[in-house]
């Protein structure tokens, strides 16, 4: 093949082809353990040619982050100002599905962006937020119109998070009336119908081993797994970093010790809140006010757990995916219960946006755990589940 042959058949979409293959690497193994060369090779390249459009890895990142958020704004700023609100959320479910498996990259790994290239994603997220809260004070004279808006994103980015297979224009219809339901809730109203929840309390940590784990955990939360040394987590319990190998092997088997105790803990929430449910409805209610107080109560562990698995070894991530899939196998069938409408697949992709509101609305509370935000979002996951 001569060199002018070659050049003809490169496709003219060669970098966006790279930014797709990468997009979904990075959300699948996360920033840190994806490598140059396993892109190259998913778009059939060679790591040199790849380099050829991105001189690093970070700046290949850097673009990917931005890739579902820009199309976001661009279809937005299609729209009039008095557009219909459910052609503008329609709108967005399409652009948000065809980026499905690269979308949840700014959930968890935008923390790794630098700090100036953060700061132009959420203002471009900002301006999203902005005009679809717009749109849901002028349709639905509620209060806390911010709050019903970025839940309802919460409720249509959840498609980014889970691989549910389900035909593209149900995954629209189901995510649109369960965005129309959220923006449609007063959350205020919502919480004064709301359960109080009991939670398992924090373990008290009573070894060094214990001291540890509790140390690690928001150190992981803030700065990110990869960048927390053993250095630091030494520091923050008064140890040498030689010491810490005497209680855990490595700094993996630290974030493997703390996905088990999320697991462990929301099982506990879980069995808890369904012991007091009389019915299926009050069984689902009871399982969002549970997952809702989690969230809040154990926050740091919760995005650790949530952020961190997909870049764990495989022979430690399946029993932390297992329980993944137990816990929503339990709101499956609850939900299911009392919408027998819905086949399996479509109560999974509920219950994945109901989770998606409680991530969404929680970060625009601050997680601050002041009285009614709990019931507040437990009230917009409940809409999302179209109840």
């Amino acid at each position: 093949m001569t060199a002018g042959s070659a050049a003809a058949t490169r496709p003219h979409n060669r970098r966006q082809i790279i930014v797709e293959a990468a997009g979904q690497v990075f959300s699948a193994r996360g920033y840190h353990a994806a490598s140059m060369e396993e892109i190259a090779a998913g778009v059939g390249i060679s790591a040199p040619a790849l380099y050829r459009h991105f001189p690093n890895k970070y700046a290949l990142f850097a673009e990917c982050a931005n890739g579902m958020v820009d199309e976001l704004v661009e279809v937005l700023d299609e729209w009039p100002p008095d557009a219909a609100l459910p052609d503008v959320l329609a709108a967005l479910i399409r652009v948000t599905v065809a980026h499905r498996t690269s979308g949840g990259l700014y959930r968890w790994e935008a923390r790794y962006l630098e700090r100036a290239d953060r700061r132009v994603l959420r203002g471009k997220f900002a301006h999203v937020v902005g005009r679809v809260t717009e749109l849901v004070r002028r349709e639905h004279p509620l209060p806390d119109e911010r709050l019903r808006a970025v839940a309802a994103l919460g409720a249509i980015g959840s498609i980014t998070m889970h691989h549910t297979s389900i035909a593209q224009r149900r995954i629209e219809e189901l995510l649109l009336d369960s965005a129309l339901r959220v923006v449609g809730t007063d959350p205020a109203a919502a919480a004064r119908s709301a359960h109080l929840v009991e939670l398992p309390g924090q373990p008290v940590p009573r070894t060094r081993r214990a001291e540890i784990l509790a140390a690690a955990i928001p150190l992981f939360a803030r700065e990110g797994f990869a960048n927390v040394t053993n250095a630091q987590i030494a520091q923050a319990v008064g140890l040498t970093p030689s010491a810490l190998y005497r209680h855990y092997p490595g700094k993996v088997d630290i974030l493997v010790a703390a996905c088990l105790q999320a697991a462990g803990l929301l099982a506990q929430a879980v069995d808890r809140s369904l012991h007091q449910a009389t019915d299926p409805r009050q069984a689902v209610v009871a399982l969002a006010a549970a997952y809702v107080a989690y969230c809040f109560e154990h926050n740091a562990l919760t995005s650790v757990a949530e952020a961190e698995v997909a870049g764990l070894p495989a022979d430690v991530q399946r029993p932390l995916i297992l329980a993944q899939r137990e816990h929503i196998a339990v709101w499956e069938q609850q939900l299911r219960a009392v919408r027998p409408e819905l086949d399996p697949r479509q109560a999974r992709l509920l219950v994945h946006a109901g989770f998606g509101v409680v991530v969404e609305a929680g970060r625009a509370l601050r997680w601050q755990d002041a009285p009614g935000h709990r019931d507040m979002v437990t009230g917009l996951v409940t809409a999302a589940l179209t109840l």
